[in-house]
């Protein structure tokens, strides 16, 4: 199973692909989706819908995982993500493919075993699990591999069960 697992934003969309079989993980790639500062919301958003349409055209995943969004301080900022998270699930339900979502705290718990986890945590291993030489860079890739690795233990678990 090749999983896409997309960290949302709208100066950055950080992208992860990872590959699932028998219980075993590998990262098949990862990158952003950069958006410029200064330029209309809309015209970053459609950026980042174009952007992913071809990144899942190219990729022909099996089912994407995205983090979902909450809201601490800065409400202005999550509304923008919020709106750049639409334009994703919109190119993600034109593709066909079934989408999953996953709290960060969800993400953290599958990867590291702890819900609070630290990111230094979460990404080193992320690295381990991924059998990767070095940690993902930037941080939103990292975070990427580390919600497609979320839901690869997820499927795992349930399709154990059967």
């Amino acid at each position: 199973m090749i999983i896409l697992g997309i960290d949302p934003g709208y100066a950055i969309v950080g992208y992860g692909i990872v590959q699932a079989e028998r219980g075993r993980f590998a990262s098949r790639g990862h990158g952003v989706i950069r958006t410029e500062a200064g330029i209309p919301i809309h015209l970053r958003i459609s950026e980042i819908y174009n952007d992913m349409c071809e990144i899942l055209h190219t990729v022909r995943p099996d089912c994407v995982a995205i983090e979902k969004l909450y809201f601490t301080n800065n409400k202005t900022t999550g509304i923008d993500v919020a709106q750049a998270r639409g334009a994703i699930l919109l190119a993600v339900a034109q593709s066909g493919l079934p989408y999953y979502e996953y709290t960060p705290s969800e993400v953290k718990t599958a990867v590291v075993g702890y819900g609070k986890a630290d990111k230094h945590q979460m990404m080193e291993l992320t690295r381990m699990q991924l059998g990767l030489s070095e940690i993902p860079r930037p941080d939103d890739a990292a975070d990427a591999l580390a919600i497609a690795l979320c839901h690869a233990r997820s499927a795992v678990s349930v399709f154990s069960q059967i």
